[in-house]
């Protein structure tokens, strides 16, 4: 895609700047994301509501938004999903420039895409790219898709995360989530049907309500020689209070034994809110058995 101007006018009029205020005390600040935090986010609907990404807007009770003319607005949070990590915010209005939101079902490996963010205030930039791959993406943060979008950019840096990637009708097909400079895949994009799935009970009710929620420990984990490590414990998660440590390793789960950080998920997943689940550790070559209750992600950092 050789992006001409009106789609780069259509694209940059719907994409917005995002700055909040989190207070100290939330627990996402301790985890590194700060209480100062600033995203991109993008226009859906004529009536203001924005999509961007949900830690952009985690812990903050309102926001400031940009506009490509300039204009700032008071937005009111909307929704946060912290199941596919996506986030709504709404301003006043009900003629504002937007985007449509297409799945990403439809899109091949090499088809070109334009990937556009905020750099801060009015400012906008935008690059053209390539879709890498189509697949399931696993994260240290106990963070699941069944499916994502990684994109390559011929610049590397192309703003701030939460904003839309773009086919060449102009159709959001990905909200771009982390930017893995460096890496071969270096923007992950949540695909447009994660929106699209949940968009009317997320505004109604400002979470999923319809799939089971997204159970969590509070752990950060790799996999190494088919070995699952804890590289780190959120303070007062479930986790820490049953005192899993950084170093260990994970022999099983209820008894299954655990070769990767997915299963290790997916075993957290098959419980409900509350339950239980018993965990074998290995640590200073002595083998510990833990039990941690699982809890709703949404509870501890909503």
């Amino acid at each position: 895609m050789n992006a001409s101007v009106p789609l780069l006018e259509k694209v940059g009029r719907a994409t917005v700047n995002i700055h909040c205020e989190v207070p100290p005390e939330h627990p996402s600040v301790a985890i590194g994301l700060g209480t100062d935090r600033r995203g991109t986010g993008t226009l859906v609907s004529a009536d203001g509501l924005i999509l961007t990404v949900n830690y952009v807007i985690m812990g903050a009770a309102s926001a400031i938004v940009t506009l490509a003319s300039g204009e700032q607005m008071t937005a009111q949070i909307v929704a946060r999903d912290f199941t596919t990590s996506l986030g709504l915010l709404r301003i006043d209005g009900r003629d504002h420039r937007y985007i449509d939101v297409a799945s990403s079902e439809s899109c091949e490996l090499g088809q070109e895409v334009l990937i556009a963010s905020s750099i801060g205030g009015d400012k906008r930039c935008a690059d053209t790219g390539l879709i890498t791959y189509l697949g399931p993406f696993d994260a240290a943060w106990e963070f699941v898709l069944q499916r994502c979008v990684c994109v390559t950019a011929s610049a590397l840096n192309i703003g701030l995360s939460g904003g839309p990637i773009c086919n060449s009708k102009g159709q959001l097909i990905a909200v771009s989530y982390l930017n893995f400079a460096d890496l071969i895949r270096p923007i992950l994009g949540i695909p447009g049907e994660c929106f699209l799935s949940g968009r009317d009970e997320l505004v109604r009710n400002g979470r999923r309500t319809s799939t089971p929620p997204r159970l969590w420990l509070g752990l950060y984990s790799y996999t190494l020689r088919e070995h699952v490590v804890i590289a780190g414990v959120m303070p007062g998660s479930p986790g820490d209070k049953a005192g899993i440590k950084q170093g260990d390793l994970v022999l099983s789960a209820d008894g299954d034994e655990i070769h990767e950080r997915r299963a290790l998920y997916e075993a957290i997943n098959r419980h409900r809110p509350g339950d239980r689940i018993q965990l074998r550790i290995l640590r200073a070559n002595q083998v510990h058995n833990i039990e941690v209750p699982a809890i709703i992600i949404d509870d501890f950092l909503g």
